[in-house]
């Protein structure tokens, strides 16, 4: 079956995605608020200030109509960064007519609420237009899906059937595997916190720690991440799967990552502003990071690494002396 696939935001990740269903045979329709974007995805099928290498296939098509994309579509595809998810979803909910499925490829824990975006999905959409809601999850960096390069993530959702569905629609047999999961509470989880595991493992990398340290960053931080998700209701061993521990790899280890490249720059003495205004993309771990760290103490879960990282983002703390911190900590049983 082809299915009308409306991709909701024009980053890299959505760019990326794009390709991918597009190379599947489903007809692709990507909606973003820059005409010039828009543009140049209709005139030349490329999108270089977010993917320079990437190219689109020509039948994938963009507008900045969200009326026209989601009325066209079977499936929305949201691939915006969690700070404006709940604006966007409001516009959609204002235009939308018939039912679709919700698929989500963004990754982040919205603060204040604490809420995960299935829950902001459901809160802000009438339920007769939601024929279900995906999260697309795992390790998987846009610039190297947008080039046809291997990668396995999770579709995750509390009805399996719709899991299976997301699987079949953005599999293949060449570069794109995707294996499905009915623990929706843990892949979205797994897919917000590993990025404040992240910035941690890029503060390690800038201020020369080695492999030794980010080592026992990823996997005391991997604990951390499945208390605090066990906690909230997910599945334990959802976490040592691709949307848990595979995208915790990815993310601390890969220069593509923006969350490490956020902390590398924090680690050289730039504060969380100017840090961030050099990044071109949005650092979602900084929001699920104070999602996180108050979530943890509501529960009262002990997380000295999120805490670390709270301090340092919020707090001024430099990041030498949170690793001083942490290392002080009493000596305790693993």
């Amino acid at each position: 079956m082809i299915y009308k696939i409306a991709v909701i935001g024009a980053g890299s990740w959505g760019t990326a995605l794009a390709r991918l269903v597009s190379d599947n045979g489903h007809l692709v329709n990507i909606f973003d608020i820059n005409q010039e974007t828009i543009d140049e995805i209709n005139n030349f099928h490329t999108n270089k200030s977010k993917l320079p290498n990437g190219i689109l296939n020509e039948n994938v098509r963009g507008t900045t109509n969200l009326n026209e994309a989601v009325n066209w579509s079977d499936i929305i595809l949201l691939a915006v960064p969690t700070k404006v998810i709940r604006s966007v979803l409001e516009e959609i909910a204002s235009v939308i007519k018939t039912k679709k499925l919700f698929v989500n490829a963004s990754k982040g824990i919205e603060p204040k609420t604490y809420k995960r975006v299935s829950e902001i999905v459901y809160e802000v959409i009438d339920h007769k237009y939601i024929d279900g809601f995906v999260a697309l999850t795992g390790p998987s960096h846009a610039e190297e899906v947008i080039l046809q390069m291997l990668t396995s993530v999770t579709a995750a959702s509390e009805d399996i059937s719709k899991s299976l569905i997301v699987q079949k629609i953005f599999s293949n047999k060449t570069y794109f595997r995707v294996y499905a999961l009915n623990d929706l509470i843990g892949a979205e989880l797994g897919g917000s916190l590993k990025n404040i595991i992240a910035i941690a493992s890029g503060m390690l990398a800038g201020l020369g720690y080695g492999d030794n340290a980010r080592a026992a960053l990823v996997t005391r931080g991997l604990v951390e991440m499945q208390k605090l998700s066990i906690a909230l209701g997910a599945k334990d061993k959802t976490l040592f799967g691709l949307t848990g521990l595979g995208d915790l790899v990815v993310t601390c280890f890969s220069e593509h990552s923006r969350n490490f490249q956020a902390g590398k720059k924090i680690a050289s003495g730039k504060n969380l502003q100017k840090a961030l205004s050099e990044m071109t993309m949005v650092v979602e771990g900084v929001r699920s990071c104070e999602a996180a760290y108050f979530e943890s103490k509501d529960l009262g879960i002990e997380t000295p690494i999120i805490d670390a990282v709270y301090d340092v983002l919020f707090n001024q703390t430099s990041p030498k002396k949170a690793v001083s911190r942490l290392m002080q900590r009493s000596l305790k049983e693993e």
